[in-house]
């Protein structure tokens, strides 16, 4: 029996994805699909953003539900559910983030509240995309 590194067998996993998608005339959907829920750590925005720009061009407010993913299309629709008490909120993706790489989103305070992780600072979540975003980049 061969056996083959795992990096092998994520690359030849991928790259059926991405042949499969070019054959099928739907190069980015199926991909995206397979990114529409993830679990990690979320964090939110400390109040030293308010009034500054985010990487969409808008004005950042914290008391807006907004967030910052590295990768989600400006303008996703987001449920983000705190894995502990199961409180969810919908965050729309306005910025690029978060910094460090252990976290998989960044929230405003008004979403870090809704669900509950103001006080700590940080929290185990699920997210799930309820409507991708139209603008790249």
């Amino acid at each position: 029996m061969i056996k083959f590194p795992l990096a092998r067998i994520a690359l030849f996993v991928v790259a059926s994805i991405v042949i499969a998608s070019a054959i099928s005339g739907c190069a980015v959907r199926p991909i995206m699909t397979a990114m529409a829920t993830q679990e990690g750590l979320a964090s939110y925005y400390s109040q030293d953003f308010q009034g500054r720009r985010t990487a969409d061009g808008e004005t950042f407010d914290n008391s807006k539900l907004t967030a910052a993913h590295r990768t989600y299309p400006f303008g996703t629709i987001v449920r983000v559910t705190n894995l502990t008490t199961d409180a969810a909120v919908e965050v729309r993706i306005n910025d690029r983030g978060p910094v460090k790489p252990e976290r998989v989103i960044d929230l405003t305070l008004a979403a870090a509240k809704a669900i509950g992780i103001d006080r700590a600072g940080l929290g185990r979540v699920r997210l799930d995309v309820v409507e991708w975003g139209k603008r790249k980049v």
